[in-house]
């Protein structure tokens, strides 16, 4: 009796699913459409380019790359300061310096190589972010 109440509940449950998909407009739907209306308001609707999701999510993550290195070399420099002489505390704090300058150089070459690649896919000469393409943009927008 159970085995016939579960096979009976899965076949409900498989003819009305196939029954919703096939009465409503989801089978009328383009991939194209289903990903503009899946798009919320203010969303870029390309994934590379000027104002693309790619180069949106890179440069942000870039950035904080280059705050943290830059909060660390200033860490770095204030141990060095009150190391008050002690060579554990000198190497240490040296280290610190040391590996900020390092994360500073590996996010700017970073930054660099993904619009050089950004550009050569969309093969726009602009950098995303270079300051020549925001002053272009802030006098196209006045």
């Amino acid at each position: 009796m159970n085995k016939i109440v579960k096979t009976s509940i899965q076949i409900l449950t498989g003819v009305s699913a196939a029954l919703t998909l096939t009465a409503g407009k989801v089978m009328a739907l383009s991939v194209q459409e289903g990903a503009e209306a899946a798009r919320g308001d203010g969303m870029p609707a390309q994934l590379i380019g000027k104002d693309g999701v790619f180069t949106q999510i890179t440069n942000t993550v870039l950035y904080a790359v280059g705050i943290i290195s830059v909060i660390m070399l200033i860490y770095g420099g204030l141990r060095y300061i009150l190391s008050g002489g002690d060579s554990k505390k000198v190497t240490d704090a040296k280290n610190t310096i040391l590996y900020a300058i390092i994360g500073l150089i590996i996010s700017i070459l970073a930054f660099s190589i993904v619009n050089f690649v950004i550009n050569a896919v969309t093969g726009n000469s602009n950098s995303a972010a270079s300051p020549s393409s925001i002053e272009e943009s802030s006098e196209s927008s006045e």
